[in-house]
């Protein structure tokens, strides 16, 4: 796994032992953000729930983001992301959160973002509908929030203060985009 493009493109990351993550590929990470920037510049600030190894904050990072934070339960995987944020130069740009993504929704202050990036076990879909369920407060006029799921799963078009604006099949992974029910 690397880190695809931007000031540290092609650099390798590390990614959990084991099978308890699933890393976005490098082909899906590469279509997604290129559906991002081809509708905006990289946002101030990025969100990376059920995070992993940080790929997908990662490399908004190094796309030009100014700051990601991650939000990973598991205290050796929130420890990897930290890790390969030093090794890129990023562990002043970072802030990782070792909590559930239901925890850290319902307990912090919600202020936008301009991407957020969810993707949760594939197992976990109700995991996702709560998520995107409760994301209304952290998104804005310009926020995007990108779904990754398993393929056969059809997310809702609409939760709390989002709707459905593209999706986009890649094997037998998916991924949804939201945008502010404002902005349809």
């Amino acid at each position: 796994m690397r880190i695809i493009a931007g000031s540290v493109g092609g650099r390798v990351l590390r990614a959990p032992k084991g099978m308890a993550t699933r890393p976005t590929s490098d082909r899906v990470r590469e279509a997604v953000f290129n559906i991002l920037t081809s509708r905006s510049a990289p946002p101030e600030r990025v969100l990376d729930l059920f995070a992993g190894s940080g790929a997908l904050g990662l490399e908004a990072v190094s796309r030009g983001v100014g700051r990601a934070v991650f939000v990973e339960q598991h205290a050796a995987t929130a420890r990897l992301i930290r890790d390969n944020a030093r090794e890129l130069g990023f562990d002043g740009q970072i802030d990782v959160r070792s909590q559930r993504v239901d925890d850290f929704l319902a307990r912090t202050s919600p202020t936008p973002f301009g991407w957020i990036f969810l993707d949760p076990p594939y197992t976990d879909a109700a995991g996702l509908g709560r998520a995107l369920g409760a994301l209304g407060p952290f998104v804005d006029d310009s926020s995007l929030v990108i779904a990754e799921h398993d393929g056969k799963l059809q997310p809702a078009e609409s939760y709390a203060g989002l709707a459905l604006c593209d999706r986009r099949r890649y094997g037998q992974c998916a991924v949804s985009f939201y945008t502010s029910v404002k902005n349809i």
